[in-house]
């Protein structure tokens, strides 16, 4: 039998963590062995985690290696200058009112000091301690995933010492993310910002992006700056979902007409025309409201809850806080309606969540907000799963709302995608399995 290739994957997120993050490269690490490689995993010991799922620990591979070393953050600081306690969320969605100017200061320092990220301090360390380990323990591949982009630049410092062919993962951008913009950054933080960002795309042998934008995006930076590179540098994989994570059988659907979001919900994402058209409909349609459940789950930047209110569409509100994943995908598949809105930013075409693959397996109507040519909009169109209405577009969001609702009350709304099983976590971790192996010459 053919022993298995080894790979490092270096990755901050990790269980027990919970959220977005982690999902990504634990589902890869829990099938790669069935496609020749053996995974050791490298992450920090006592990282900050937002939430923590104790469910995931049920994907980790029997037998895998998972190495530890202590990480200093800043977030103590950040703790007693905004006076928040407990973790630090992800993104900029704040549950709370107040305190905007620490919180903007805290934004303009995190921005411009801690270059790329708050987790710097665990670079030099890192680079030292996987040299040393890599001498008696060789890997055939390094992987790094990121954000946050500090990962890179640890797999770079050791890239430059060993040689090892490296892929730089990418599963958000770095200098095009939707919220660059709002770090409030000095000339000399975004140069320098986007001359790391420069060195990581020029030294990885590989670099993988989630979706087709992102993946322009960068090689249009590499390629400005006259670098040369292979033709298959840059590839694209997509997230995607697991069907071990699925209740296979028929489950029951929301008795009332859910329109559920899951995930965080920053200030970005806040669909103001939506909750115009539902109060809409809540007026003219009276049936409408008495059947309407508006389900958030996960954390809700507080601006969203005071626009509900605004329209007064608060009563129809099931906000529910962080879930484990297992109940994530079980909401997915009872909601009547899926509910996924884009950041309103200048890079939202690319954004493509993990979120959204997860819809697309839970088989329920997919109301997308946000740019209709972008990487969510395509697979919508590929997959016939639902329908994405730009920003501003209430007459499409009114139409098929109006439309779905019609089907519930008849006990028939349902859709007839197609093809999604090629988004499936195995057949993912298959086509990553292969850029590893075309990436160090192998199958």
């Amino acid at each position: 039998m053919t022993a298995r290739k080894r790979v490092l994957v270096i990755t901050y997120y990790w269980p027990p963590a919970g959220g977005s993050g982690v999902q990504r490269w634990l589902k890869f690490v829990k099938y790669l062995r069935e496609f020749g490689w053996e995974p050791i995993v490298y992450t920090p010991s006592n990282p900050e985690m937002p939430v923590v799922d104790q469910s995931l620990l049920s994907d980790l591979p029997k037998g895998l290696e998972v190495i530890q070393t202590p990480i200093w953050e800043p977030y103590d600081f950040y703790r007693k200058f905004t006076g928040k306690k407990g973790t630090i969320g992800a993104g900029f969605a704040s549950e709370e009112k107040g305190a905007k100017k620490k919180h903007g200061f805290s934004v303009w320092v995190r921005g411009n000091f801690f270059i790329p990220d708050a987790r710097k301090f665990w670079i030099k360390s890192s680079v030292r301690f996987l040299t040393d380990y890599l001498k008696k323990n060789p890997v055939d591949a390094l992987v790094s995933t990121g954000p946050p982009h500090s990962m890179h630049k640890i797999a770079l410092g050791v890239k430059e010492k060993t040689n090892i062919p490296w892929l730089a993962d990418f599963r958000d951008p770095w200098t095009q993310i939707d919220f660059y913009h709002e770090l409030k950054l000095t000339r000399w933080a975004d140069a320098r910002h986007r001359r790391m960002e420069l060195q990581v795309l020029r030294a990885a042998d590989r670099v993988v992006s989630v979706g087709k934008v992102m993946s322009d995006g960068m090689e249009a930076i590499l390629k400005k700056s006259g670098a040369a590179y292979a033709a298959e540098k840059f590839q694209v994989i997509t997230n995607g979902y697991d069907d071990a994570d699925f209740v296979q059988q028929t489950i029951a659907l929301d008795k009332k007409f859910s329109i559920a979001h899951l995930g965080t919900m920053a200030a970005s994402r806040n669909p103001e025309t939506l909750w115009e058209v539902l109060a809409q409909l809540c007026n003219e349609v009276p049936e409408f409201g008495r059947d309407l459940e508006i389900k958030l789950v996960g954390k809700v930047d507080f601006s969203i809850v005071d626009a509900l209110k605004a329209k007064k569409l608060a009563q129809y509100l099931n906000k529910i806080d962080y879930v484990p994943q297992k109940e994530v995908v079980l909401h997915q598949q009872q909601a009547q309606v899926l509910l996924l809105v884009l950041n309103d930013t200048p890079n939202a075409r690319g954004i493509l969540t993990g979120k959204f693959f997860e819809y697309l397996s839970a088989k329920r109507p997919i109301l997308a907000v946000g740019p209709t040519d972008g990487d969510v909009g395509l697979i919508l169109h590929e997959t016939q799963a639902g329908v994405i209405a730009n920003y501003g577009d209430a007459a499409l969001m009114k139409a098929t709302l109006l439309d779905w609702y019609k089907d519930y009350q008849a006990e028939r709304l349902a859709i007839a995608s197609s093809g999604v099983e090629i988004y499936t976590r195995k057949a993912l971790t298959g086509k990553m399995a292969g850029v590893l192996g075309g990436m160090i010459g192998g199958d």
